[in-house]
């Protein structure tokens, strides 16, 4: 299933934020969305570890999560007058709900959905990437407990857009495609 849901408003469209689970490919679709837009690109993990000169496995283990939730709650109110952005917060940026209300207003939230045995895969793969959440016995059955309490906030993006089996310039083709139409 891709595409907008019904309740997307037609304002003009700024500001692209995409969410989704760890793995979704927020980062390598947002950096080329933004070239095809010509606008910014924000990675909201480069971000904070620039910022606190520290990785953000690194942040996690010494300062909790909560800590780094915070971290990410000031960068979105950093970026909220931000126009011709396309941000990707990370993966449970979305549990903070006030923050994805923050972007909205002429905004697109695009949800890249990702199955559970594609996350890990996309993980396994990924060599000195440290994913905290997923630094566990059972990786796999983290991810679908993690996926699961966090889907329905997710849900509420304004479009959703399945990346399994897809190549990254084609979900990010799809996405222009949206703001485009939007914006004639």
């Amino acid at each position: 299933m891709t595409g907008i849901s019904s309740g997307w408003r037609a304002a003009v469209t700024e500001r692209v934020v995409l969410v989704g689970f760890m793995c979704s490919g927020k980062s390598t679709v947002g950096r080329l969305l933004a070239d095809s837009l010509g606008w910014e690109f924000i990675d909201f993990d480069d971000a904070i570890e620039r910022a606190q000169d520290q990785k953000i496995a690194d942040i996690f283990r010494e300062q909790g999560e909560a800590a780094f939730r915070a971290m990410e709650r000031k960068l979105t109110e950093e970026l909220e007058s931000r126009r011709q952005v396309v941000l990707a917060p990370g993966g449970g940026w979305v549990t903070q709900v006030d923050l994805t209300h923050r972007l909205q207003a002429n905004g697109l939230t695009v949800w890249l959905r990702v199955q559970p045995h594609t996350v890990y895969e996309r993980h396994r793969q990924q060599e000195g990437v440290e994913r905290p959440l997923l630094d566990v016995e059972n990786p796999l059955e983290a991810i679908e407990s993690i996926l699961a309490t966090r889907i329905a906030l997710y849900g509420q993006a304004d479009a959703l857009v399945d990346t399994d089996g897809r190549q990254p310039q084609d979900l990010a083709a799809e996405i222009a495609e949206m703001v485009d139409r939007e914006r004639s």
